[in-house]
């Protein structure tokens, strides 16, 4: 039997509606049928004018105020709880007639839908009970709405990576996730010894009250190894490794560039600057002053990227291994790079000295830092110098070494005028103006943690980092006029839940943001400078990150609100991420710059393709998180016990979440370790409050803790706290109605989660 034909939720073409001013539950529906949809959308279909619009608008509002619509993106509006085009599901029951069902991850209150069968289950085998998908929300003719899987998202919910602990009687597998609480019994497994990390699969098999069984699959490594803690990271994520023989093989097969068909460049003396650890180096650039009379005081930008479009081509075994990567992941002992070492540290790297290919845009500013116009040429470069960003600020601070003597006056210098004629521009746009705090581990020879440091923020970052912006910001510009679908780099405005969580915050510390204010970055940026070095700045700008939306891939533009810009697409590291690469191929069959551009294939996957390394950034970005945690419970390990200054940077209803100062590490202080008497989680001000006293334990504030429990395994830090909390505000209403919690004296056994 045939199957009824689908629409995306996304953009569902809607019946043409009556004409008129719709009543509520008609546009709802309307919604609800389209997927997205903007305010001149939903005018013109019901044909609105004048008075209309504005009754439109009001109604609009109204559905806001009330929470039953959400922006998304700048303009575009959809039904609150609606199921998104894209998201990760698991698969959790079976309907009576042997369909599974999947149901949204982190949402108690999404509905389960039917998963559809798929062609590639063939291939790559069908799900099962368990299983975390990254899936498409298809709507039916029938209304239904079913669900399509795009692939597998790391471990199944049956497979447990753990270690060995071995007792006289039997062999269990204590899970390495924190949030795992179930432990596996295993069987017919002498050979294996306590300390082991191995990788089990559940078999059932399970008593009433005992542990769930299960079978070996693999013995991945030791718990004691120094670089377990990436390993853990790999194996718990699905970070895909290695390379296949045949990708591997296209790789050593590569030549070095010529200068057939490129325009030459190696007289430009491009610089690389990088950090002084770096293996690959894809960008490169250099400035001098305009010449031209009618641009005075303007200057002329090079930014110089690694082609590496001219050895990866699409459809080729590189391609659809860097495809499924999506894109290098680095953690603070090794990386799993997108490319095979051949292309990544070797042709496709810009070293000092040697022929590279290059694909490189000249970008003209005026001196007023507004860019004039820009050209890209896929040419042949020869690096002039390798810098370290710690180098080159040095040298333009007056502390030139050996190497950079030479190069400051004719290299050095005018980069750096440029840059600031640059920066003129760039606090007009004025982007977002948060700052986020890195941490640097540094790992020794045998892969221990030497030490934890802030990263510092040097003016030779900024620079390299708006050079990059702008040469993104041509790259989409030069393929939206050519007409040519690309992969944009996309963020949407705050959604108005986060905007009334966060004035509903700043109320509480005496600041004042107006509910209907638009939520301009100008606006965030004043809020960010009014608080700058007061005692809230650091919690002030902790809150405005957790206001803003996840930037994210995408074939359809909605603009990129923290930088201000209309259009923006990733351009400038290919080596490392694929949405660049396509990027590139863009741009060769845009310009006419040969016959390795994107394909017409290529450009029927867009939407997927952008889905799927999405997906892939978000898989690398939580895999290096929880690295990170774990070596830095490694390195704290064998301080417990000692005082640390810290401050609150997360309150729940189980606790409060504490980043010390030295090392930026994140830990939990129980709940129950807080005093004698209830407290409520109000989450209004985020804050816990004695339900007798008052007392309060709010977000920001700073704290002494003691370091109760360092678990390198989970990566789990447990704090006591030494601190009293504040007084009673007895100017404050009464907290909403939250979750009670007794608070005890007795310690907890396990270590602290993340929230």
């Amino acid at each position: 039997m045939a199957r009824p034909k689908t629409a995306r939720p996304g953009r569902r073409e809607a019946e043409r509606p009556a004409q008129g001013l719709p009543d509520r539950d008609t546009l709802l529906k309307f919604i609800r049928d389209t997927g997205e949809v903007n305010r001149s959308e939903i005018a013109k279909a019901f044909g609105l004018k004048g008075a209309d619009r504005r009754a439109l608008r009001e109604l609009m509002r109204q559905l806001e105020e009330d929470n039953v619509l959400g922006r998304r993106g700048r303009r575009g509006f959809s039904e609150v709880g609606a199921l998104p085009p894209v998201g990760v599901a698991d698969v959790v029951e079976r309907d009576p007639d042997g369909d599974l069902l999947v149901k949204l991850t982190k949402a108690e209150d999404a509905p389960l839908v039917r998963l559809a069968p798929d062609r590639r289950e063939a291939v790559a085998g069908a799900p099962g009970l368990g299983d975390r998908l990254l899936v498409r929300f298809e709507r039916l003719e029938t209304g239904e709405v079913e669900a399509r899987m795009i692939k597998r998202l790391g471990q199944s919910a049956h497979r447990v990576l753990g270690v060995i602990r071995k007792s006289r009687r039997e062999v269990r597998v204590e899970p390495v996730d924190r949030k795992s609480k179930e432990t596996l019994l295993l069987t017919g497994v002498d050979d294996l010894e306590d300390g082991d990390l191995v990788l089990a699969q559940v078999t059932g098999g399970e008593s009433r009250y005992g542990p769930k069984r299960g079978k070996l699959l693999e013995v991945v490594g030791r718990e004691d190894q120094p670089r377990a803690a990436s390993l853990i990271a790999i194996h718990t994520h699905g970070i895909p490794t290695g390379f296949s023989t045949e990708a591997q093989a296209e790789a050593e097969a590569a030549q070095a560039p010529t200068l057939a068909g490129r325009e030459d460049l190696r007289d430009v003396p491009l610089i690389t600057i990088d950090p002084a650890d770096a293996r690959d180096h894809d960008d490169a650039v250099y400035a001098e002053p305009d010449t031209d009379p009618k641009n005075e005081g303007g200057w002329i930008v090079w930014v110089a990227i690694a082609d590496v479009a001219a050895y990866v081509r699409s459809g080729s075994a590189l391609d659809r291994e860097a495809r499924e990567k999506g894109n290098s992941v680095y953690f603070p002992d090794r990386v799993e790079p997108m490319l095979p070492e051949r292309l990544s540290a070797g042709l496709c790297s810009l070293r000092q000295g040697e022929n590279r290919a290059c694909l490189a845009v000249r970008m003209v500013f005026d001196k007023t830092g507004r860019k004039r116009s820009h050209k890209f040429v896929r040419g042949l470069m020869r690096s002039a110098a390798k810098l370290s960003y710690e180098q080159a600020q040095a040298a333009v601070d007056g502390w030139p070494d050996d190497k950079t003597a030479p190069l400051l006056e004719p290299i050095l210098r005018p980069l750096w005028a440029a840059y600031r004629t640059m920066l003129i521009g760039r606090e007009k746009r004025a982007p977002l103006a948060i700052e986020s705090l890195e941490r640097k581990i540094v790992i020794s020879a045998e892969g221990e943690v030497e030490s934890i440091t802030p990263r510092v923020s040097l003016e030779a970052h900024r620079l390299i980092e708006e050079m990059m912006i702008q040469a993104n910001v041509c790259a989409a510009e030069t393929l939206e006029a050519k007409k040519t679908p690309l992969i944009y780099r996309v963020h949407d405005a705050p959604s108005q839940e986060k905007l009334l969580s966060l004035t509903e915050f700043l109320g509480t510390i005496g600041i004042a943001w107006t509910k209907g204010e638009q939520p301009r970055t100008e606006r965030f940026n004043r809020l960010l400078e009014q608080t700058r070095g007061g005692p809230h700045a650091e919690i002030v700008n902790e809150v405005v990150l957790r206001t803003q939306m996840q930037a994210h891939y995408s074939s359809e533009n909605i603009g990129h609100y923290g930088l201000n810009l209309d259009r923006y697409a990733h351009f400038t590291s290919p080596i490392r991420r694929y949405a660049d690469l396509i990027v590139h191929r863009a741009l060769v069959r845009a310009l006419g710059l040969g016959d390795d551009g994107i394909t017409d294939r290529d450009i029927a996957e867009l939407k997927d393709t952008a889905e799927r390394i999405t997906y892939a950034e978000r898989r690398a970005m939580a895999a290096e998180r929880d690295a990170t945690d774990r070596y830095v419970a490694a390195f704290l390990s064998d301080r417990v016990g000692a005082e640390f200054q810290g401050r609150i940077t997360g309150v729940t209803r189980f606790g409060l979440f504490v980043r010390l100062a030295e090392t930026g590490a994140d830990g939990l202080v129980p709940v129950s370790s807080l005093g004698g008497e209830y407290f409520i989680h109000d989450d209004r001000s985020h804050a816990l409050v004695g339900e007798r006293t008052g007392q309060r334990w709010p977000l920001g504030m700073s704290v002494e803790v003691r370091l109760r429990e360092a678990t390198p395994i989970t990566g789990g830090l447990l704090f006591e706290m030494l601190s009293e909390p504040m007084a009673a505000d007895k100017s404050a209403a009464r907290p909403r109605l939250g979750v009670r919690r007794r608070a005890e004296s007795r310690p907890q056994r396990r270590g602290g989660r993340r929230g």
